[in-house]
């Protein structure tokens, strides 16, 4: 009895050991992840329905802190310009510097350099701009546009300004790569593909799935390790018994 008793506490010692390994590294993880999170990423709430239904007034996203020689066409933006307001302004990067923009085709598409853009993430089935306008991007700017074109003040209102419509691409801040709220919309934003065919292409990805991930293993760790001593102290009781 003595030796089946030492041999179970024995059991009982390797256990609570790994228990504490295990609840320390999930603890990394947990805090990790939001650690980094918190580094890579700057949280907003969109102040308008101009990006409407992709974000929405009210929603809060995760916007990757980003330099403004890395934005793509396609990008989600969360800029700052003197001539538009001096606030943070979120909008759709649809032009880089050199780009010919113009609306509308014989099918209502908006095009860049010549070429049609299909966008389903516009608010509406019809023209992808109630008003045909163009422009050529200056170098080092970008040309915005709203994904509810009938109710963003973007690029289009600017024309008559001497960066003809647009923004010095260092003006931008961060880049929406998420919905964090509310629940219903949840998501990673998703790249377009409509402009990954253009000289390029669309920005990679930012880490919100990885730091998701880091941070639900890091949970799953700790509280697995945290219930290995009840079931361990359970299970020995009727193993004596």
């Amino acid at each position: 009895m003595v030796d089946i008793r030492r041999s179970s506490d024995r059991r009982g010692d390797r256990g609570s050991l790994l228990s504490g390994v295990v609840v320390f590294v999930g603890c990394v993880l947990f805090l990790g992840g939001f650690v980094w999170g918190a580094v890579v990423y700057q949280p907003y709430t969109v102040p308008t329905d101009s990006m409407a239904p992709t974000v929405s007034s009210g929603d809060r996203v995760l916007a990757e802190r980003i330099d403004g020689s890395t934005v793509r066409r396609g990008d989600i933006v969360v800029f700052e310009d003197a001539v538009w307001g001096s606030l943070p302004m979120v909008k759709r990067v649809v032009g880089v510097g050199g780009d010919k923009v113009a609306c509308c085709d014989s099918k209502g598409r908006l095009t860049v350099n010549g070429r049609p853009v299909d966008e389903p993430y516009l608010s509406t089935k019809g023209p992808a701009s109630p008003k045909g306008f163009h422009s050529t991007v200056p170098e080092g700017r970008l040309f915005l546009l709203g994904d509810h074109r009938d109710d963003s003040l973007d690029s289009r209102i600017h024309l008559t300004d001497s960066g003809k419509g647009s923004v010095d691409r260092f003006s931008v801040k961060a880049r929406v790569d998420a919905t964090a709220w509310p629940l219903s919309g949840m998501g990673v934003v998703a790249r377009p593909d409509s402009f990954a065919a253009l000289p390029g292409g669309v920005s990679e990805p930012g880490p919100v799935r990885a730091i998701v991930a880091t941070i639900l293993t890091g949970a799953g760790l700790i509280l697995g390790g945290a219930a290995y001593g009840p079931i361990a102290r359970l299970s020995g009781r009727r193993r004596r018994t």
